[in-house]
């Protein structure tokens, strides 16, 4: 049994949440989410917390409400506060800049990267287009858009080069010494 899952969420007062099978539906004062989950778990609605249970004793199902649990959390905290991610970009030449609903990535190639930004998510470049705030409601889509973006080019392990997400540990390396 999970011990996530077993804890009830709490839906705050200028939060609704709904319940239709399967799909769950959070809105608050940032916007809305919604999420259908498998038929394995069951859901239940009770004076201001929602509790999520296993609906029936397969491994499968014990498995996935713990799982459903914490996203539905994360639903509910992203519409109250939302969620960001911190991105540097470090080396020489190396920076980011908006146009419209693309971000031009200068990473040391022979040519720009443009990377589109999805929906539901906001860039904000500062210092010159070394440091990037995303910013969104979906967890999922903020984290991936990092990646998406970090992708490019990983922090290189000698000199510390390229796109780093703030709080992501980082290899790096020693060089050659001389004996």
């Amino acid at each position: 049994m999970s011990r996530i899952g077993k804890l009830p969420i709490a839906i705050p007062e200028k939060v609704t949440a709904t319940i239709d099978g399967s799909k769950i539906s959070v809105k608050g004062p940032k916007g809305e989410l919604s999420k259908e989950f498998v038929g394995d778990v069951a859901f239940e609605l009770n004076d201001g917390q929602l509790q999520v249970s296993p609906a029936n004793k397969s491994r499968f199902a014990n498995a996935m409400y713990g799982t459903a649990r914490s996203i539905i959390n994360g639903m509910v905290e992203g519409v109250v506060n939302g969620f960001s991610k911190d991105i540097e970009i470090s080396g020489v030449g190396y920076n980011a800049t908006l146009k419209g609903k693309t971000l031009v990535l200068k990473l040391g190639f022979s040519h720009d990267i443009n990377y589109d930004i999805p929906d539901g998510v906001t860039i904000k470049a500062t210092d010159g287009g070394t440091k990037l705030n995303i910013e969104g409601i979906d967890k999922q889509v903020v984290g991936q858009t990092a990646a998406s973006i970090r992708h490019y080019h990983p922090v290189e392990p000698y000199k510390g080069k390229g796109v780093h997400i703030v709080g992501q540990h980082e290899i790096r390396k020693e060089g050659k010494t001389v004996a």
